[in-house]
């Protein structure tokens, strides 16, 4: 199996599940490809069996570089393939789908959403999402938001445990569909 891990990451959050699970997909005998998303403009998502994309929650969405990306990609699947809105499945293609959040307000009801929209932009152009991945990281910049919000003290997230915990779902995941 071959896969692709894209992610945009302001504070090293989202970059380090990245790696997490680039790692965890190679223990489980895939070989992957991590790019950031501003290094992914080229890439054909078609090409590879698993197409791995993530991001922070920002205000419920993707944030803007990764919401400008997926609207590209999903442009050009539409121009320049001919792939038309709400394809059926492509054989052969799976994604998972990754959000970091802080969730200072209302926890993990703020990742949802971002999740959602960048499997949409997948799952229209024929790769289904066969999973969703939120992990809790630390709200960089405010004490306050990393320690009295509803899922209490999150400084340091993701930690050591949460990115095994990554590896190793990402390795069995791996492993199913490999």
């Amino acid at each position: 199996m071959n896969a692709v891990v894209i992610y945009w990451s302001k504070t090293g959050n989202t970059a380090r599940v990245a790696r997490a699970i680039e790692q965890g997909l190679a223990d489980g005998g895939a070989a992957v490809e991590v790019l950031e998303v501003d290094d992914a403009a080229d890439v054909d998502w078609m090409a590879y069996d698993l197409v791995c994309i993530g991001a922070p929650s920002y205000r419920w969405r993707p944030p803007s570089p990764m919401d400008a990306y997926l609207t590209a990609q999903f442009n050009a699947y539409r121009k320049e393939r001919g792939i038309k809105v709400g394809a059926l499945p492509v054989p052969g293609k799976q994604a998972l789908v990754f959000v970091t959040y802080s969730g200072q307000h209302t926890a993990l009801r703020e990742a949802v959403p971002a999740a959602l929209v960048i499997g949409q932009y997948l799952e229209h152009v024929g790769i289904p999402v066969v999973e969703e991945w939120y992990v809790v990281g630390e709200y960089h910049g405010s004490e306050e938001a990393s320690t009295l919000g509803r899922l209490g003290d999150i400084r340091g997230r993701p930690n050591a445990q949460d990115l095994a915990k990554v590896r190793a779902d990402a390795a069995d995941l791996a492993r199913r569909l490999g």
